[in-house]
């Protein structure tokens, strides 16, 4: 067993034994989605820290994207489960990247593909290649791409 899914693992019977209904639904939730990821596919595998580190943003961002559809459709209550559902996420999730951390690697990276050659909005493919495994797991796609399209606009 990988160690952040023993780490899950581990972190889920510490909440069911300290009857934390929150921690312990959630993570649940995760273990499932990390088994079902596991079980995907033709064959049965076990995932590496990286995959299930995949699996645990995914279900973060569901969390994300489900709170503001409850905010949207008036209900405070269930938009607020869904946050700290997300919180209790954020936990085992990296360091996100500051919005200044961010514009710096995507300049860089606009720099290097400029060198390449590449330049206006058609440049937005191979400045992203660049990017992306710099900042994997620690910047959402959403905001990567909007950072790129503003130095590239600019």
């Amino acid at each position: 067993m990988t160690t952040l899914k023993s780490t899950l693992h581990d972190d889920l019977t510490a909440a069911i034994k300290a009857r934390d209904e929150l921690r312990s639904s959630t993570l649940r939730l995760t273990l499932s989605a990390v088994a079902y990821e596991e079980t995907a596919g033709k064959s049965a595998r076990e995932l590496s820290d990286d995959e299930v580190l995949k699996v645990i943003t995914r279900e973060a961002k569901k969390r994300r994207e489900a709170a503001d559809a409850f905010d949207k459709g008036g209900r405070p209550e269930q938009a607020e489960r869904e946050r700290a559902e997300g919180e209790v996420l954020a936990a085992y999730l990296p360091k996100q990247l500051s919005d200044e951390e961010l514009a710096a690697i995507v300049a860089e990276a606009v720099a290097e593909a400029k060198a390449g050659g590449a330049e206006g909005p058609k440049a937005m493919g191979a400045i992203m290649k660049i990017v992306n495994p710099k900042v994997a797991g620690r910047a959402e796609g959403s905001r990567v791409a909007a950072e790129v399209k503003r130095l590239l606009a600019g």
